[in-house]
């Protein structure tokens, strides 16, 4: 037996897509939700006023319905950034999901999204052009000469979130910095960029968009330096700095990017051993939180019921996709890599789906050893919380307010952890040319925080990025860095031999033509000095 959702969940596969004509997609990004002379207005009277457009930024990051005007109908998928960080994770090598209809990112999962007209391409393009809008509109109504500290860091936090934008963009619609540096990225629009110019707006070589990202850091950083946020949702100075040593990372300023990381991490502690063994990962407030979205029962999203991250990604929702629909698992190689010492190793049901984090009357199906089929447990209460019916699928991710069975799913989502910067520092201390120095951040943290039994064996600076990479593969599952790392690292996508539909078992080389996406061809429609990536189609499974 299987509980019945209190939503209808229709199957995206046997939808009929009736897509609505490309002229009616607002994907110019040039713009300003304000005019200038209403915001010159409005700043003149009390520049706490501007408080209104830079929460706008934030809302966006949690919006409800983004793109169903263009669409004429809802998509499952339109619930913000945290979407945008399950269509990279799903194209990558780590997080496995069923091939099938109810599962709303297949077509990244499939590559199938990796077309002129695609709604996945259209939806990574406008969440973040729409907030470089808004970006762009706070920017440009403040003189900084003549700013308050208040009026300073909402500037602050519009640079961060520009920076923030363009630094996804950047890593999905072109190959990394290092080696691509002169290669087509996406076009730049700021504050200075009129509607007429972005009708001839060329895509800026990766170096510039780059220059453009640190050079809204840097300006970031000076403004947020007196500036309290109202809340860990909000970009303050241990964001930016955050922000700033993924840009460096990413670059390969080793140097810097390990001093960044140290200065987003300060005031932060990670989750204990004892904090790590339990699902989690669901509340902004806790101490490893550097940034994140804030999310409250009464958001769009939530009220929307299955329309949000939980219920794609939680495993012990009372209402979603997830665990029955489509589930969200680990490579199963991966896991089988993760030493049994190591706690996290708990973050995903075992081959027996059972794991220690979870207590076992909190599932609802066990499979019986003698003859192969699921037994239904109850909870203490005598009632069905999860259905658990496949190996490897996520026990990190809890319910709301980690009540089991929670029909709210109003999870507050991760953007950036202590953790990461953690990670960071090891890799570009290593690879600054202190092999040492990187060893002994990642052994000290990985056996105070995950695994007593630690031990990096690594003896040159790639070795120690290699281990890196591993451990951000397990810490970071699900957050949106998987993918984005493969292409970072240049490494292949091997998806054999694992637990991946056949129909999607991929195995790609670094660098591979099928990971960028495809620029909207209503972008270039509109803006003809904006060239395309190559378009590839999917590839053939292995």
């Amino acid at each position: 037996m299987k509980r019945i959702k209190r939503y209808t969940i229709p199957v995206l596969g046997l939808m009929a897509l009736t897509l609505v004509g490309c002229s009616d997609l607002d994907t110019n990004p040039a713009g300003s939700d304000l005019t200038k002379e209403q915001v010159d207005e409005v700043i003149a009277e009390d520049a706490s006023k501007l408080k209104s457009e830079v929460s706008g930024l934030y809302a966006n990051m949690i919006q409800e319905g983004a793109i169903r005007d263009w669409y004429g109908s809802v998509r499952h998928y339109d619930f913000g950034y945290a979407a945008v960080m399950m269509m990279t994770d799903q194209s990558g090598q780590d997080e496995v999901s069923e091939n099938s209809g109810y599962n709303w990112f297949r077509k990244s999962l499939s590559y199938q999204d990796r077309t002129v007209s695609d709604e996945v391409g259209y939806y990574l393009w406008n969440h973040f052009y729409n907030n470089i809008r808004t970006s762009n509109s706070i920017i440009s109504s403040i003189s900084l000469d003549e700013a308050s500290d208040v009026a300073k860091g909402y500037v602050g936090q519009a640079y961060g979130m520009r920076a923030f934008c363009y630094l996804n963009l950047i890593q999905m619609f072109q190959f990394t910095y290092k080696g691509h540096e002169d290669a087509a990225g996406v076009p730049i629009v700021t504050e200075a960029t009129t509607a007429e110019m972005t009708k001839e707006n060329p895509r800026a070589a990766v170096k510039d968009v780059y220059a453009l990202i640190m050079s809204d850091l840097d300006k970031a950083i000076s403004c947020l330096e007196k500036y309290t946020r109202g809340g860990k949702n909000e970009i303050d100075l241990n964001v930016a700095y955050g922000l700033r040593a993924r840009a460096n990372l990413l670059m390969q300023n080793w140097s810097a990017a390990y001093a960044d990381a140290v200065k987003a991490a300060e005031g932060f502690t990670p989750l204990s051993i004892e904090e790590a063994g339990a699902p989690g990962f669901n509340d902004i407030n806790a101490n490893n939180w550097i940034w994140g979205c804030d999310v409250s029962e009464t958001n769009d999203i939530v009220q929307s019921g299955i329309v949000n991250f939980p219920s794609m990604m939680c495993s012990f929702t009372g209402n979603g996709y997830s665990p029955m629909y489509a589930s969200r698992s680990i490579n199963s190689n991966l896991w089988k890599e993760i030493p049994t010492t190591d706690v996290r190793k708990g973050w995903w049901f075992d081959e027996k789906l059972s794991t220690p984090i979870v207590d076992p009357k909190r599932v609802v199906y066990v499979k019986d050893e003698k003859n192969g089929d699921y037994v239904m447990v109850l909870n203490s209460s005598g009632e069905e919380v999860a259905d658990i019916q496949t190996p490897y699928i996520n026990a990190k991710f809890g319910a709301y307010k980690n009540d089991y069975g929670n029909e709210t799913n109003a999870c507050d989502i991760p953007m950036m952890r202590v953790e990461e910067m953690i990670l960071i520092q090891a890799e570009a201390k290593a690879m600054s040319g202190d092999v040492e120095g990187g060893k002994k951040i990642l052994e000290d943290f990985v056996k105070t925080y995950r695994d007593p039994s630690y031990s990096c064996s690594a003896s040159s600076a790639e070795e120690v990025q290699n281990a890196v990479w591993f451990q951000r593969r397990i810490e970071l599952w699900g957050e949106g860095f998987s993918f984005l790392d493969l292409l970072r690292l240049k490494k292949p996508l091997d998806r054999t031999g694992a637990n991946y539909d056949k129909a999607v078992t991929f195995k790609l080389p670094a660098e591979s033509g099928y990971f960028l996406w495809i620029i909207p061809e209503s972008e270039t429609n509109y803006n003809k000095a904006c060239k395309n990536n190559e378009i590839l189609g999917a590839p053939q499974p292995q």
